[in-house]
C-alpha cells in the first residue's frame, strides 16, 4: 500500500529528483523525460474521461486506462531489477487489442485520414493519443540508453490506437469524423 503523508519534500528545489529505487537524478533524465510525459498523456486521458462520462463503455475503458499508465509509470521510475515486482505485463495490452476489435467491428472502413474534430470528447480523444505517442517516443529514446520493459512501449504503441478508434467511436461510430481533404486550401 502506497501512504503520502508529505506532498512539499524540498528534495527537488535544487533541479534533482528520485527515482523509484532512490537514485537522485536531474529533473531532466531521459527516464524523468520518459515517465513525465506518461503523466501528462495520464492527465490527457483524465480530461477525455470527463467527456464521457455519459456513455459508460468509454468510461469504464479510460478508467483502466489510467490506472494503467500509472502502473507503466511505476515500471518506468524503477530501472534494473529493484522494480520487478512493479513490471508491466502483457494483459493491459492485450485488453486493449480486445477493445480495439470491439470498437472498430462497427466502424466503417476510413475514406481518408481522420482529422482532430468532429465532438469534443472526440477531439479530446485525438489530443490523448497524441500526448500518447510523444511518451512513446520518450520510451523509445530511453530505452537506446537503458534497458527497459519490451512491455511498456508495446502498451504505448496499442494505446494510441485505441485512442484514435475511440476517437471515432465517440464521433456517431464515424459517422460524425472531420475527414482529411488534400489540397482542399489550395
Amino acid at each position: 500500500m502506497v501512504k503520502i503523508d508529505r506532498v512539499i519534500t524540498r528534495g527537488g528545489d535544487k533541479g534533482n529528483t528520485s527515482l523509484g529505487d532512490g537514485t537522485r537524478v536531474p529533473k531532466n533524465d531521459v527516464r524523468v523525460e520518459a515517465y513525465g510525459c506518461v503523466d501528462q498523456a495520464n492527465a490527457e486521458i483524465g480530461v477525455l474521461r470527463l467527456h464521457t462520462a455519459a456513455d459508460p463503455g468509454a468510461e469504464a475503458m479510460l478508467g483502466r486506462v489510467l490506472n494503467d499508465l500509472f502502473d507503466v509509470g511505476a515500471d518506468l521510475c524503477v530501472p534494473g531489477d529493484a522494480g520487478n515486482r512493479l513490471r508491466l505485463t502483457d494483459t493491459p495490452s492485450l485488453r486493449l487489442e480486445d477493445e480495439i476489435a470491439a470498437m472498430n467491428a462497427v466502424l466503417p472502413a476510413l475514406t481518408s485520414f481522420v482529422l482532430p474534430g468532429g465532438s469534443a470528447a472526440s477531439a479530446h480523444a485525438h489530443v490523448a493519443r497524441t500526448a500518447v505517442r510523444l511518451a512513446e517516443r520518450r520510451v523509445v529514446a530511453l530505452a537506446h540508453v537503458e534497458t527497459v520493459n519490451p512491455e511498456v512501449v508495446r502498451y504505448l504503441n496499442r494505446l494510441s490506437d485505441h485512442l484514435f478508434v475511440l476517437g471515432r467511436r465517440l464521433n456517431g461510430n464515424g459517422a460524425d469524423d472531420v475527414l482529411w481533404v488534400p489540397g482542399a486550401n489550395r
